[in-house]
């Protein structure tokens, strides 16, 4: 073969490379449902409405379990399928269970959507469009999403834990998974403001309350007045049912008060408040504390990113019947 001809050869491989990659993206676009399902959104956003009118928990549930979904193969909604004899799946992970909530939510739109329009809408679109609403509901930015994806068919409880960041994390793991993810530093701290709503079990923050790096009182980083409440609010060796707000002033309201109480050493957990540990890291959480619409803006650009992990379009994976249940 001639240089020229392999010349030729490259640019085409490349070109159509790009084409193919041009495709893919396109599969994955605003009003995706338009025409095979036009009340898809309507529906999702009305089960989210019920949920939360119920149990106003719904809320930061649903973007909590987007959020693991998305960080575990992708955005797949592998997270909402069951355990079966043979496989441990992601939502019996100890990262998942028993705190994620939201899951009725999910299985009331997608078996409405099955009556409307059976066989079109994806689980991982209805849980894309349920954190959406869920931050809209709680008074965050309202946004558009692209929708398009389709389900996973694999879910492992084992890899959970090798991607979904901890609340032990220091600054630099935070910064390392949300980067395995494509998502930048900035966009992590954007994101670890979705902490401004919802609860946390007390077991989850015990290690920072009690006996903290082998010593005998708290973490040193907490305010001492708020350790002294949450200590009130979760005596040691307390039921693994009891739990405390995350944001001590808003805690059903999406805004900015959660990067104010981690400027006033009030972050629930070691993830929170190593976000001070770090130049760039602080400048962000002083920055999105002073500046409400700023933090909103760059949160719904990072919840639209987020939810374009590694999704699968086109022919790959399936749409489930059963969110639950691969088909």
């Amino acid at each position: 073969m001639s240089l020229k001809m392999s010349i030729h050869s490259l640019i085409l491989f490349f070109a159509l490379s790009c084409l193919s990659v041009q495709i893919i993206e396109a599969q994955l676009r605003v009003g995706f449902y338009s025409r095979s399902c036009p009340s898809a959104e309507r529906i999702v956003r009305e089960e989210v409405m019920k949920g939360f009118n119920k149990n106003r928990g719904v809320a930061p549930g649903l973007i909590r379990m987007h959020f693991h979904d998305c960080f575990v193969r992708g955005c797949d909604a592998s997270i909402l399928i069951d355990t079966t004899s043979s496989n441990n799946a992601e939502k019996d992970s100890p990262a998942n269970s028993p705190s994620l909530r939201g899951f009725e939510v999910i299985d009331n739109a997608k078996a409405r959507l099955e009556a409307q329009c059976k066989g079109v809408v994806s689980c991982a679109d209805i849980l894309t469009f349920a954190a959406r609403d869920s931050v809209a509901i709680t008074l965050g930015p309202r946004y558009a999403v692209q929708a398009g994806r389709r389900d996973g068919r694999i879910s492992l409880m084992s890899e959970v834990l090798q991607d979904v960041p901890g609340f032990t994390f220091n600054v630099d793991q935070l910064t390392q998974s949300f980067l395995k993810k494509k998502l930048t530093q900035e966009e992590m701290v954007t994101l670890s403001g979705a902490h401004t709503i919802g609860r946390s079990h007390c077991t989850s923050i015990t290690n920072r309350l009690y006996n903290f790096n082998g010593t005998t009182g708290p973490d040193p980083t907490l305010d001492s007045r708020y350790a002294g409440r949450l200590q009130q609010q979760c005596p040691q060796g307390s039921a693994s049912t009891l739990v405390v707000p995350m944001d001590t002033r808003t805690p059903f309201i999406t805004d900015v008060n959660y990067y104010r109480d981690v400027l006033a050493n009030r972050g629930l957990f070691t993830s929170d408040q190593t976000l001070l540990t770090n130049s760039n890291t602080a400048k962000e959480v002083s920055q999105n504390a002073r500046n409400q619409f700023l933090w909103m803006r760059k949160f719904a650009a990072a919840m639209i990113k987020m939810g374009e992990i590694e999704v699968l379009t086109g022919s790959a994976g399936e749409i489930r019947t059963n969110c639950s249940v691969i088909n």
